[in-house]
């Protein structure tokens, strides 16, 4: 699956030497520390649902699209 990530140049840079290094792609360097990472973290425990308190509005603002990152980014001016 393709998708785009947004990284700290230096950390970028740190990834990329060390699959140079070790012989592998940068993808399954990524992939392994993702997975390393997420396999540390302790299991979620059980909470009850958030009550987000909302006023008014009627929703997202036209034009608007929540899953397009870069057009948000563009909207908000960055």
């Amino acid at each position: 699956m393709r998708t785009t990530v947004r990284l700290d140049e230096h950390l970028l840079h740190a990834a990329k030497q060390h699959a140079a290094a070790s012989g592998q792609t940068l993808t399954a360097v990524l992939e392994t520390a993702l997975r390393e990472s997420l396999a540390r973290r302790p299991a979620a425990a059980r909470s009850e649902p958030v009550r987000l308190k909302t006023f008014g509005g009627g929703g997202v603002r036209p034009g608007v699209d929540l899953d397009d990152s870069a057009s948000l980014l563009d909207l908000m001016g960055k």
